[in-house]
């Protein structure tokens, strides 16, 4: 009996037999290597045609009953600090709706944002229920005639895009994501070539939610509950000044749509589960 634990010592101390040594000792645990960067890396989709920055709209119809909540974290590189006017750019209580309800979600954050907000930016990007993604770093548009935003220039496009990653990564967002948001969600081939190099998936919507500067939150919840469908990504807002009725819209939205059978996901998922081609327009 004593050579046979010794043989069985002498074999689980052999790299090459770590199988052997599990099936001797079942409570022995064989470790499994870590993951790899290509097994870790977010799903992107492919380029668009040229090699354009490809566009993500919403997820597939036909991969089950999902929806992604997204929210814009707004703020303009020349707002100053909050306290002037006593305007509030950012929405704790919304962030804290969504981790009492449990919501897996994607916030699109400006750079301008993460430095007024360093620290809640850094509880966001450290959460595993929430992921960071890139909104900016000025919220300034990327075509002309954008809502009334001033515009950055075709040059400084990707700069704009990277100084905002430069901010997260500066606030304590450990991983952000490579998606982007157009401000104001408009663009055209020249930006979408601008930012090529950035290796980003341009983020759009196919619910558009009303919150921006409403106060009837039950009227934002039934437009968010009119057009959701399987795989839709629904644009909210995290600015409390700017949205003040989202918090109270979101508690109305998830219980309802968790009765209809609905599962919330991030936009990684979404992504993911479209294989790498864009959906834009389905």
């Amino acid at each position: 009996m004593i050579n046979r634990v010794r043989r069985l010592t002498a074999v689980c101390a052999l790299g090459a037999a770590l199988t052997a040594c599990a099936a001797a000792t079942p409570e022995a645990t064989v470790p499994r290597p870590a993951p790899s960067a290509v097994e870790s890396r977010p799903p992107t989709l492919a380029p668009g045609p040229a090699g354009l920055t490809p566009v993500f709209r919403n997820g597939p119809r036909t991969a089950g009953k999902t929806v992604a909540l997204t929210f814009d974290a707004d703020m303009t590189a020349d707002q100053g600090p909050r306290a002037a006017g006593g305007e509030r750019f950012d929405n704790p209580e919304l962030i804290a709706a969504l981790r009492a309800l449990k919501v897996p979600a994607t916030v699109f954050m400006t750079g301008r944002w993460a430095e007024e907000y360093p620290v809640q930016a850094r509880s966001i990007g450290r959460d595993p229920l929430f992921e960071v993604a890139n909104h900016s770093y000025s919220h300034y548009a990327f075509t002309d005639d954008c809502y009334g935003l001033p515009t950055v220039s075709g040059d400084r496009m990707r700069a704009d895009v990277e100084r905002a990653y430069a901010a997260f990564r500066k606030a304590g967002v450990p991983d952000p994501m490579p998606y982007f948001r157009f401000p104001g969600g408009c663009y055209d081939r020249r930006a979408l070539k601008a930012l090529t190099p950035a290796g980003v998936t341009a983020v759009q919507w196919d619910v558009v939610s009303g919150d921006a500067f409403a106060t009837d939150a039950d009227a934002v919840a039934r437009q968010v509950l009119d057009g959701v469908r399987p795989g839709s990504v629904v644009v909210l807002h995290c600015t409390r000044s700017a949205a003040p009725a989202t918090e109270r819209a979101v508690r109305r939205i998830v219980p309802e749509l968790r009765r209809q059978g609905y599962r919330f996901v991030k936009v990684s998922e979404l992504i993911g589960a479209a294989g790498g081609r864009s959906t834009l327009g389905s």
